[in-house]
């Protein structure tokens, strides 16, 4: 294989990043279920690889609030990781953190601070998951929270990722106790990272 072409990203390297997304759910859940102290069941529903203005829409439109965690990946493989969550689920997610009715409108400073948490949990786990499999030393820097448009938060890795291809991966999951909730991560990895991380997951021979 010659040089890795993400928009010519191969079947065998989804079903992987399924599984990862698979493991890495099952591992935030129990996460979750520990921070919440209820029972969280998360799956994985799909893995695209989509152009920016299609990621917007996949979430249900540009125009809709949500919360987005953002990190920076580091380690053997470089890049970031974003885990976006509607704004309703959000405040649900952080009302049962915190013990108290959810709300709606504005986060306070509580509230932001228990999202963060939260994300960092669940964008943690995912990355284990990653490092666990690829046996790659992958750590993230302190999460970053931003409430926007989901336009306007995806703007921050199309930024940095339109240098390495007009595409981003997207892993939605679904998680539910009494009520379902929607989240969708976004991987970012720099170029040398993604041909890395095919080596390491085996799709790709050395």
């Amino acid at each position: 294989m010659g040089e890795f072409d993400i928009n010519n990203v191969d079947a065998v390297y989804f079903d992987v990043l399924r599984e990862i997304g698979n493991i890495g759910a099952g591992n935030a859940a129990t996460s979750l279920a520990q921070l919440l102290q209820c029972k969280v069941d998360m799956k994985v529903p799909r893995v695209e690889l989509l152009d920016f203005d299609q990621i917007g829409e996949a979430m249900g439109g540009e125009e809709q609030i949500m919360a987005g965690i953002y990190l920076l990946v580091q380690g053997d493989i470089t890049g970031s990781i974003m885990f976006l969550l509607e704004e309703k689920s959000a405040h649900v997610l952080v009302s049962k953190l915190m013990g108290t009715e959810p709300s709606d409108g504005e986060f306070t400073e509580m509230e932001t601070s228990a999202l963060k948490e939260i994300g960092n949990i669940i964008t943690g786990a995912y990355l284990n998951s990653l490092s666990a499999l690829t046996n790659l030393t992958i750590t993230e820097s302190i999460p970053d929270l931003s409430i926007d448009m989901a336009g306007a938060i995806l703007s921050v890795p199309a930024i940095e990722f339109g240098m390495v291809g007009d595409q981003m991966l997207m892993i939605q999951t679904s998680f539910t106790d009494d009520e379902e909730l929607n989240g969708f991560f976004i991987l970012v990895p720099d170029l040398p990272s993604y041909d890395k991380l095919l080596k390491a997951l085996g799709v790709i021979q050395e």
